[in-house]
């Protein structure tokens, strides 16, 4: 039987889960079995015991009631945003969370908060024509601006700033395709970025590696535990009921709403709201047969002396390169680089993050010599979910509400979507560009229960495309 242990801060009561092999969540890590690492993100460890009451950890899991106007699978940044939005509204909601609020990629990520979609600009207009494609680049913008405007309406304190963002080109061509990218953007998008020539680029990046730079002002960096904290805070403040380690194990449809059976106890809802994205379950298999989950990995470093942090990233801007294989890397508040990648296009086993682990290490010293030998205190894992077309998804499946595959931009798009969902869930009528889009499922989805069998094929092609170039 679980045990709990419950208090009372002044504004919520917390329980916690006295059993748990997380200390409140956010201090051990299945993921993890590299030795003398902290195998667990380096961000939860930026957010102190002391904080986490006010930050929404177990809130409101003392709850006797069973019935809501919508149950929300997921506390992440989407769910999260949504239970916000739809409390606001008056509803009466419940957000279910297997682990802990924002355990995920909402709290795996590397902070980045990029303009666009995974799709290029040129991809964007050759699939769907100039208009359409500018109006979802729009969009990108638009969940930017909202991103702000949540973070400043609720004072979350969550080390947002415009930053910025470089797209770092691989080889000599891919900085000729730089070139074609920014006529493109200033052409169609009215969006400027500047361009840094090889001779020019450590003004930019420390490093000699590349062979230029794209540089866009516009996009911003966060720290993604402290932000999905502040946002889970947000929505239980509405009104929203937020309950940690209850696991959804089934979910049926009747007249009336939906009946979901958990861990805890059975729960009952009007609407239900799927933000489950690269940990959806077998709960929700559709959907589950829709999302691709992939591997993402990342490294932290410890703290670098001054003169060295300065000199990698002197603007402090988030970084990526153009690789398919790609890495990307920033700075944080206390002196360390983040460096991750796609070291390997699978889900994350503890064999694949140890394995990951060393990948990233050798290649951060290849693009920064002067860090070889420098230690590396945590490495980590997290799956990011995409799509077919690597477009994000949102609408209604078999009668539930969804929203996700947002293909690594899914901080401000998460959050974004999340809220649009809700004010669909209360009612609203609108079209939005990113809405119902036909969504169909991967192919053998059925044979294989919904995991991406085709993985390491996509893997060793883009390997073999790098090795190439």
């Amino acid at each position: 039987m679980r045990q709990f242990a419950e208090t009372k801060t002044s504004t919520f009561w917390i329980r916690v889960d006295t059993a748990s092999p997380y200390k409140f969540g956010y201090r051990s890590d299945p993921h993890g079995t590299i030795p003398s690492l902290n195998n667990y993100p380096y961000w939860w460890d930026t957010v102190s015991d002391s904080r986490l009451p006010d930050a929404a950890h177990g809130i409101a899991a003392v709850s006797r009631r069973t019935s809501f106007d919508v149950a929300v699978i997921g506390a992440g940044y989407t769910g999260l945003a949504a239970a916000r939005q739809l409390a606001r509204s008056g509803a009466s909601v419940v957000v279910l969370e297997r682990e802990r609020i924002g355990w995920g990629a909402s709290s795996r990520n590397g902070g980045q908060v990029l303009t666009g979609l995974k799709l290029e600009p040129a991809a964007l207009v050759q699939r769907f024509g100039e208009s359409r494609a500018r109006e979802l680049f729009e969009v990108s913008l638009a969940s930017l601006a909202a991103l702000e405007a949540l973070i400043r309406d609720e004072r979350i304190e969550c080390e947002y700033e415009r930053a910025g963002h470089i797209q770092a080109a691989y080889k000599p061509a891919h900085f000729d395709a730089f070139r074609d990218e920014q006529a493109l953007l200033e052409r169609v998008f009215n969006h400027r970025v500047a361009l840094v020539p090889r001779a020019d680029q450590e003004t930019e990046l420390g490093t000699r590696r590349y062979h230029g730079l794209l540089v866009d002002e516009r996009s911003g960096a966060l720290n993604p535990a402290k932000y999905v904290h502040g946002l889970a805070r947000a929505a239980a403040q509405a009104g929203a009921c937020i309950q940690e380690g209850v696991g959804v194990l089934q979910v049926s449809r009747a007249a009336g709403g939906w009946t979901l059976r958990t861990t805890g106890t059975e729960l009952r809802a009007k609407d239900l709201f799927v933000a489950t994205n690269g940990y959806t379950g077998p709960a929700t298999p559709a959907l589950r047969r829709r999302f691709i989950a992939i591997g993402s990995y990342i490294i932290a470093t410890g703290p670098l002396p001054s003169p060295t942090w300065e000199r990698l990233i002197p603007g402090r801007r988030m970084v990526f390169d153009s690789k398919n294989f790609l890495y990307y890397f920033r700075l944080t508040a206390d002196r360390r680089l983040l460096f991750g990648g796609r070291a390997e296009f699978s889900q994350p086993t503890p064999g694949s993050t140890h394995r990951a682990a060393e990948i990233l290490r050798r290649g951060m010293e290849t693009i920064f010599p002067e860090l070889t030998g420098t230690p590396v205190d945590y490495a980590w894992s997290g799956n990011v979910a995409f799509t077919r077309d690597q477009m994000p998804r949102a609408g209604i499946l078999d009668g539930a509400f969804y929203a996700g595959g947002y293909s690594g931009h899914g901080i401000a798009m998460a959050s974004y979507l999340g809220a649009l969902m809700a004010r669909r869930i209360a009612g609203e009528t609108f079209d939005h560009p990113l809405l119902d889009t036909p969504f169909p499922p991967l192919p053998f989805s059925r044979l294989s229960g919904g995991r991406p069998w085709f993985l390491p094929l996509v893997g060793a092609y883009y390997r073999f495309r790098d090795w190439l170039d």
